[in-house]
C-alpha cells in the first residue's frame, strides 16, 4: 500500500513538474484571463522604502546643506556618458553567452532585446523582466530554454562579479567589525561561478529541463568562457562604478580617492536588490544599501547624505536607461520599420502574460 501511495505522490509530481514546462513553453501564447493584485503590493513595498529614503532627505534638508549637499549638474554629463557604455557593454556580454552557447545573434538584436525589457524591470516582480527578454529572444530564433539558461549565466556571473569588488569593502566596513557574516562573500563568490562549470551546470539543467518535460540545452558555456565573461563582468561593472561616482559627485563633493568606495557601495546596493528581488528595479532596498554604504566616505558619516546622494545615482540611472531604451527602439523602428515591436506594446503583452 506504502509502495502504491510512492508511486501515486511521484506520478502526481511529475505531472506538475511538466504543467509548469508546459506553462514556460506557452505563455505568451494566448490571452490571459486576469491580473494579479500581488504587484500593486510588493510595488507598495518598494515606493515605501524609497518614499522614507525622500523623506529623510526633505525634512533634513537644511541640516544636509550644512553638511555639504550642494547640486553641480555638470558632473551628470560624465555619468549619464559612463552609465550608457555600461549598458552597451552588458547587453553586449549577453550576446557573447548566447554566442557562448551556441545561438548567435547579431549585435543590433542583443542590444534590442537586452534594452527594452529594461523598464519591465519597474513593473513589481522580476520574472516579467525574464519573461520579456526570453519573448524578444524567441522572435530572433533562441530557443526559451536557451535564453532562459543565458540569463541563469547572466545573472550568477554579474552576481559573482559584484560580490567580487563588494568583498573587501564587506569585510572592513566599520559597522560589520562584529558580524561575522561579512565573510561569506568570500565563499558564496566562488561557489557562484563554480555551479557553472560544465560538469555541474549541464548535468543539472539537464535533468531541470528533464522534470519540466523539456529538451536538454543543445550546449553549455565551457569554463573558460565562464570564467572570461566573468573577468569582463568585472570590467563593465568598474565602468558603472565610474559612472555612480559622477553622479554622487553631482550631490556631494567626494575626493578622487573615494571613487572605489563610491563604486563598491554601488556594489552593496545591487546585491541587496538581488535578494530583494520582488522589488521593480530594487527600488528602495536598492538605495536604502546604497546610501548606507556609501555613508562611510563622508565626513558627517550622515545616512541623509548618503539618502541624497543615492537619490541622485537613481534618478541619474532612470534617465540613462529611459535614454538607452528610447535610443535603441528609434533605430530599431527605423531600421526595422513597421514590423519593429513597440517597447510599449512589448511591456504590456509581458506584463499581461505573467499577472495571468
Amino acid at each position: 500500500m506504502s509502495e502504491e501511495t510512492t508511486e501515486a505522490e511521484k506520478k502526481d509530481s511529475a505531472s506538475l513538474l511538466h504543467r509548469l514546462g508546459h506553462l514556460g513553453s506557452t505563455i505568451g501564447k494566448k490571452t490571459p484571463k486576469k491580473k494579479s493584485t500581488r504587484l500593486i503590493l510588493q510595488g507598495g513595498f518598494a515606493f515605501l522604502i524609497f518614499g522614507f529614503l525622500v523623506l529623510t532627505v526633505v525634512t533634513q534638508w537644511s541640516e544636509l546643506r550644512e553638511k555639504g549637499v550642494e547640486f553641480n549638474l555638470i558632473w551628470l554629463l560624465p555619468a549619464i556618458a559612463t552609465m550608457l557604455l555600461y549598458y552597451i557593454f552588458s547587453a553586449s556580454l549577453w550576446g557573447l553567452i548566447l554566442r557562448s552557447m551556441g545561438t548567435p545573434v547579431s549585435s543590433w538584436q542583443t542590444q534590442k532585446i537586452w534594452a527594452q525589457p529594461l523598464l519591465v524591470r519597474y513593473i513589481p516582480g522580476s520574472v516579467l523582466f525574464v519573461l520579456a527578454r526570453v519573448l524578444m529572444a524567441e522572435k530572433a530564433g533562441v530557443p526559451r530554454r536557451v535564453s532562459t539558461a543565458g540569463i541563469v549565466y547572466e545573472q550568477s556571473i554579474s552576481i559573482a562579479a559584484a560580490l567580487t569588488i563588494a568583498c573587501y569593502f564587506l569585510i572592513a566596513h566599520p559597522d560589520l567589525q562584529d558580524n561575522p557574516l561579512r565573510w561569506i562573500p568570500l565563499l558564496v563568490t566562488p561557489l557562484l561561478v563554480g555551479f557553472l562549470h560544465p560538469r555541474i551546470f549541464e548535468p543539472v539543467s539537464r535533468k531541470v529541463l528533464k522534470a519540466l518535460g523539456r529538451e536538454p540545452l543543445p550546449t553549455t558555456m565551457s569554463f573558460r568562457a565562464v570564467l572570461m565573461i566573468y573577468v569582463l563582468y568585472l570590467l563593465v561593472w568598474c565602468i558603472m562604478g565610474v559612472g555612480v561616482y559622477f553622479a554622487a559627485r553631482s550631490v556631494h563633493f567626494l575626493d578622487i580617492g573615494d571613487l572605489a568606495v563610491v563604486a563598491a557601495s554601488q556594489m552593496i546596493g545591487f546585491l541587496a536588490a538581488v535578494v530583494s528581488a520582488v522589488t521593480p528595479a530594487g527600488l528602495g532596498v536598492r538605495d536604502a544599501a546604497f546610501a548606507w554604504a556609501v555613508k562611510v566616505t563622508l565626513p558627517s558619516g550622515s545616512f541623509g547624505v548618503g539618502a541624497a546622494i543615492a537619490i541622485a545615482v537613481r534618478a541619474t540611472q532612470t534617465v540613462v536607461e529611459l535614454i538607452y531604451v528610447g535610443v535603441v527602439t528609434l533605430i530599431s523602428r527605423r531600421n526595422e520599420g513597421r514590423e519593429a515591436e513597440d517597447v510599449v506594446d512589448l511591456i504590456e503583452e509581458a506584463s499581461q502574460e505573467a499577472a495571468g
